[in-house]
């Protein structure tokens, strides 16, 4: 599984989320894109994010100032057998 890594420290929100979901649209179902950031908005912008778009927020992390999260792309809908 492949994972893309954007470092959008000392981006001012919206920019960090802009930045995944513009890689996620690039990305295959199933792949993984991690996010670095030091927005303190981040958190709940990535939260929204997900929710929002379908993908999964894997994990986040933060370690002095610096948030890490790792969103995975939603998975192709499922085929119906014809």
């Amino acid at each position: 599984m492949s994972e893309t890594l954007l470092d959008a420290q000392f981006m001012k929100c919206p920019w960090p989320v802009l930045r995944a979901a513009r890689a996620l649209r690039h990305a295959a179902p199933g792949s993984r894109v991690r996010v670095l950031a030091t927005d303190p908005n981040s958190l709940a912008d990535f939260r929204a994010f997900c929710r929002d778009s379908g993908h999964a927020l894997v994990s986040w992390s933060e370690v002095k100032g610096v948030y890490s999260f790792t969103i995975r792309h939603r998975q192709a809908p499922s085929e119906s057998p014809s």
